[in-house]
């Protein structure tokens, strides 16, 4: 069975990218460059969530904090992306899993994924 990554990017360069890329390595992946709810999450149930700090309607910071303070979403794993040099102190208070730093390698995004999914 697929495991599911859902992607959260509002760059649709970058987005596009990891799409390909980690469909390629054999996963399901939804994406999207806007905010999600929780509910959508729940529903969803990804192996892993990759989650851009700036979004086309809010902070992934704010996301990411929401999810891992509810319950029911608390269990899936988030990395926080982002080019800030803040990253990661953005990802420990985000509650973040881990954190990927753009621009990123290719093999480090796998590597990463392939750890928490």
């Amino acid at each position: 069975m697929e495991k599911t990554i859902l992607i959260l990017e509002d760059d649709k360069d970058i987005l596009d990218v990891m799409v390909y890329i980690l469909e390629g390595e054999g996963f399901r992946v939804i994406s999207t460059q806007e905010s999600v709810s929780t509910a959508f999450v729940r529903k969803l149930r990804p192996a892993l969530i990759l989650l851009d700090n700036r979004l086309a309607d809010g902070f992934g910071y704010d996301l990411c904090l929401s999810l891992k303070n509810d319950p029911s979403t608390c269990c899936f794993p988030v990395v926080l992306v982002s080019a800030t040099n803040r990253l990661p102190e953005l990802a420990e208070t985000s509650l973040a899993d881990a954190y990927l730093n753009k621009p990123f390698d290719l093999g480090e995004l796998v590597r990463l994924v392939r750890r928490y999914a």
